[in-house]
């Protein structure tokens, strides 16, 4: 059985996820500060590294993320294709 490869693989395009988090958050009504506490943060850095683009949640918060937004994951991440 021959073994299909593609060509190209999508890949998450943080800087573009990070903006459709903000826009998600802001259609909701969530304050920054408002998902600090949904998560239990100390401080709200990791959701601005978030909107920003320069990391991304981890699973697990990307899953409780959407559950507040009350979106699908597929309508959190964007992707890139041909890389």
């Amino acid at each position: 059985m021959e073994k299909i490869i593609p060509r190209r693989l999508p890949a998450i395009d943080m800087t573009a996820t990070g903006r459709q988090i903000e826009r998600l958050r802001r259609t909701a009504g969530i304050s920054v500060r408002e998902l600090q506490a949904f998560f239990g943060f100390s401080t709200p850095q990791a959701i601005y590294k978030w909107q920003r683009g320069d990391a991304l949640p981890t699973l697990d918060n990307i899953t409780i993320l959407a559950r507040i937004l009350n979106v699908r994951i597929e309508d959190i991440i964007v992707y890139k294709e041909g890389v």
